[in-house]
């Protein structure tokens, strides 16, 4: 279905906790950047982007979760159909940073590369092969092939962080979750390389490991 703005009322239920993953790497996206928070449901990781200062755009076919959100300062949601429709987005859209947990559509892997800005962040988790022996999702469609979330975004993007195997908390589970950048450019053109001096060092890119 297209895309429309979320409406309605409904009261909070249920809120789960951000995940530790993107708690744990969040403080790379840029202060003050945009987020996209994608198959957002009930928008535990928008409520808490939005609350560390970043606008958040939270997109999900489910209106009935996305409508809690409606009150939520700095949260702009959109209901969509993120597999059988057009990408929702104007092609132009850029993001300091696009999380996605607990949600695979491996057809969407190269938007969300394109959907971040020069410098942005990506936080990504969902389950991996070995989730059918303790749970669900068991559907193989959704699950991740060793090394598949790691071999999607490289080289496009730097990888910050990757891992892959299992959790017992909060619940047991075999994920993977990777933290990836798309670094901004510093490549010089022959004009502009021409004119700096042999000693000059370019700026070399920190990301913080501490948080």
């Amino acid at each position: 279905m297209a895309c429309e703005a979320a409406g309605g009322s409904l009261p909070h239920a249920g809120l789960a906790e951000p995940s530790r993953w993107v708690r744990r790497w969040a403080h790379l996206i840029a202060s003050g950047g945009a987020v996209l928070d994608v198959a957002a449901g009930s928008g535990r990781h928008a409520r808490w982007l939005a609350g560390r200062g970043h606008p958040v755009t939270a997109l999900d076919r489910d209106a009935a979760a996305l409508a809690t959100l409606q009150d939520v300062a700095g949260v702009e949601t959109l209901v969509c159909d993120l597999e059988g429709a057009p990408w929702p987005l104007a092609a132009d859209a850029r993001f300091a940073g696009v999380v996605v947990t607990n949600y695979l559509h491996r057809p969407l892997m190269p938007r969300l590369i394109d959907a971040l800005a020069p410098g942005g962040v990506l936080l990504y988790e969902t389950f991996a092969q070995g989730n059918e022996t303790v749970g669900k999702p068991s559907n193989p469609a959704f699950l991740l092939a060793p090394g598949e979330l790691l071999a999607s975004f490289t080289p496009s993007l730097r990888v910050i962080a990757y891992q892959d195997g299992f959790l017992s908390q909060p619940r047991e589970a075999y994920i993977q979750r990777i933290c990836a950048v798309r670094e901004k450019s510093t490549s010089l053109s022959p004009e502009s390389a021409g004119n700096v001096p042999e000693n000059q060092v370019l700026p070399v890119a920190r990301y913080d490991l501490t948080g």
